[in-house]
């Protein structure tokens, strides 16, 4: 009898394991964010849904998205979930007929600027290139013409849009604008403006002094400043251009319940605060500022379309090249 009752209570545990202890559901997230950002973004995601696994893998948008259209031309769609720089990516997504279209509760917190109108991704942060200038430089820029003074000439290191998707994305902003436009960049390179490499090599120019004034990320400049960095961030007058690190859902993610949960989660209040607690301005209005950040209403954003700089990248680019390597 007891080695019945053993049995039946062994047998009982055995049916009652896989009950209570379920497998997480896999979630695949392909991010450019800094490995650090990915890391945190994904333990408080999981923290939060802990039936849901995140499996990450991350690089720089570019080499990324290479990546990933290497696999979706051999049939292969590893990533339920993108996470990356900018919505002229996304945008081209979105014409391959790759992203999934998802009404997120959460859009109505959001500008009509910040996400695809139909859904196929939201903006999760804003980061604005304004301008960087050393504190032992002679003048205090306050708008985008100021660089193109002649008092300026040969003290102005930028990112080269041939090499930066935020710079390129800044080209196409500040040539839109009806006071700028192409002849603005024609004015920097008579200038002697430095255009090479990413807003990395901006930083070091000017925070070594070897340039006066740059063309830079707004939190990569504050936060190097708040560290000792003989350097201030200078948002312009006339505005900034913006990249919003969107988030969306690949169409053949066979996770798309979980794939819904991690968009609301980035959108949702925590999300933001996460993005605030990382440095960087959330998208979310009602969320406050970084440490070193001026008020979100003195920020002004100039206006831009990401489809309309989808279709004028090439253009752009050559035109670019045309007046800086010419």
């Amino acid at each position: 009898m007891n080695l019945k009752k053993s049995l039946l209570a062994f047998a009982s545990v055995s049916l009652a394991v896989p009950l209570s202890v379920q497998a997480a559901e896999t979630l695949t997230l392909y991010t450019s964010q800094p490995n650090k950002d990915a890391q945190l973004t994904v333990d408080a995601f999981e923290a939060q849904n802990p039936d849901i696994e995140v499996k990450w893998v991350r690089d720089g948008t570019t080499k990324l998205m290479t990546k990933l259209r290497a696999e979706l031309s051999s049939g292969v769609v590893k990533p339920d979930v993108l996470l990356i720089a900018d919505s002229v990516t996304m945008e081209s997504m979105v014409a391959n007929n790759y992203l999934y279209a998802y009404k997120s509760p959460y859009q109505k917190d959001y500008k009509p600027a910040l996400y695809n109108k139909d859904g196929y991704y939201y903006g999760t942060k804003l980061i604005t290139t304004g301008i960087v200038r050393n504190i032992r430089a002679l003048e205090t820029p306050t708008d985008w013409k100021d660089l193109a003074k002649p008092s300026y000439k040969n003290q102005v290191a930028m990112p080269s849009p041939l090499y930066s998707g935020a710079a390129l994305i800044h080209l196409a902003t500040l040539t839109e604008d009806a006071h700028l436009g192409w002849n603005y960049y024609q004015q920097l390179h008579a200038n002697k403006v430095m255009a090479q490499g990413g807003n990395g090599g901006v930083l070091k120019a000017v925070a070594s002094g070897s340039k006066s004034y740059g063309v830079i990320v707004d939190f990569l400049a504050i936060r190097e400043s708040r560290k000792g960095s003989p350097i201030e961030f200078i948002f312009p007058k006339t505005g900034v251009s913006m990249v919003t690190e969107p988030v969306a859902i690949m169409k053949e993610s066979k996770h798309k319940e979980a794939a819904k949960r991690f968009v609301d989660f980035l959108l949702s209040k925590q999300g933001q605060q996460l993005v605030l607690e990382q440095g960087y301005l959330p998208a979310r209005s009602d969320i406050g500022v970084p440490a070193g950040f001026p008020s979100r209403e003195s920020i002004k954003l100039m206006p831009f379309d990401a489809a309309k700089t989808l279709r004028n990248n090439a253009a752009n680019k050559a035109r670019f090249s045309d007046i800086f390597e010419g």
